[in-house]
């Protein structure tokens, strides 16, 4: 027999969600992972790797509140945003008995998470503008709702006033989780200010994006304190490793902060020259909500584009097997030059057809 067989059925059954490091590839230019182009200056400077680190280092938790305007009580800090997910799930739902519930097309960590713990996964598709059906989720009996804002892949954002409806439709019954990691791309349409007035609101970041800390593995919970609290009973005992928390805090310093906040300027506008040069091409035939660091662009034949870049050494994510997203192709906003050869590239493309 096996050794595999003696894990769980589900597990056995599972498909793992395919990150870009799983799917692989090769060549020079990578705009698959909605990575930062640019790297951070902040290094680990300190010591006392022979001793545990804080389970939730003061430093780090007193930074990310007075960045998110909360209070530190309202902030869990994780490895990444996908432990907080997981943890989530965990802490809220009793397997085979509680479901959650995604709205695809949409991050694929929600469903991974929920399957591997044994909770089922109901669907509400995203409406034909690809935003929530607010009116279905209203009346959806669940334990967790869970929305992406910007949604990946495709871009869209949350109307807040029909977000209110929502919470306020699921007080007592759900937890409402908005994920941000790309908020600070459009910063103003966070919906931070929420958590005030609705304790069923939970929101998760993280420094991966906008802050170029990919690598680091630092994400975090935004919620009710009491949220917050039972968390931190199903929590690793040491999520944030000592060199993590230095790092992060340092990013999210005075000068850290000024530091995301130009690179996010740039690639806001290098995105933006790329929309602009992109929508002059007969060969695509859609782009999404431009909010991310990402574009999600859906050409006539995505996979003659997909392969050409390829053949270029340029790396993109297909999305092309996705319901929904047929011809569609994910580009993240490398730096200038990278994203110069992209979009020559695909006029290439055009100019070839």
């Amino acid at each position: 027999m096996s050794v595999s067989l003696l894990a769980r059925k589900k597990i056995q059954q599972l498909v793992p969600y395919q990150s870009a490091r799983r799917i692989g590839g090769s060549g020079e230019v990578w705009l698959n992972a909605n990575e930062s182009p640019e790297v951070s200056d902040f290094s680990y400077e300190g010591g006392q790797l022979n001793r545990y680190p804080e389970f939730q280092p003061e430093a780090l938790i007193e930074g990310y509140a007075n960045y998110a305007g909360v209070e530190c009580n309202q902030v869990l800090a994780s490895r990444g945003a996908d432990e907080a997910i997981e943890v989530l799930i965990r802490a809220f739902c009793e397997p085979g008995q509680d479901s959650i519930v995604i709205c695809p097309p949409t991050y694929g960590m929600y469903a991974v998470s929920a399957e591997t713990i044994g909770v089922e996964i109901k669907c509400v598709e995203l409406d034909e503008n690809f935003d929530p059906d607010y009116a279905a989720l209203s009346q959806v009996d669940t334990k967790i709702i869970f929305l992406c804002a910007p949604n990946n892949p495709t871009g869209n954002m949350l109307d807040h006033a029909k977000l209110c409806a929502l919470l306020s439709a699921q007080k007592d019954r759900a937890l409402v989780v908005v994920d941000e990691a790309y908020i600070e791309f459009c910063e103003r349409q966070s919906v931070v200010s929420l958590l005030a007035d609705y304790d069923n609101l939970v929101i998760t970041r993280t420094l991966s994006k906008a802050f170029a800390l990919a690598g680091l593995r630092c994400g975090f919970t935004l919620a009710n304190a009491e949220v917050i609290e039972v968390m931190s009973k199903v929590i690793a005992p040491y999520p944030i490793a000592r060199p993590v928390a230095e790092i992060a805090a340092k990013a999210l310093s005075t000068e850290g902060l000024a530091v995301m906040r130009e690179r996010v300027a740039r690639l806001n506008a290098i995105r933006c020259q790329a929309v602009e040069e992109l929508s002059k091409l007969s060969i695509v035939k859609q782009i999404f909500p431009a909010t991310g660091n990402y574009i999600l662009v859906r050409f006539d034949d995505s996979a003659r584009v997909f392969s050409g870049l390829a053949e270029q050494g340029i790396v993109l994510r297909d999305f092309a097997n996705k319901p929904r997203l047929d011809n569609c192709i994910r580009i993240t906003i490398g730096n200038q030059q990278e994203i110069t050869a992209t979009v020559s590239a695909i006029q290439g493309l055009e100019r070839a057809k």
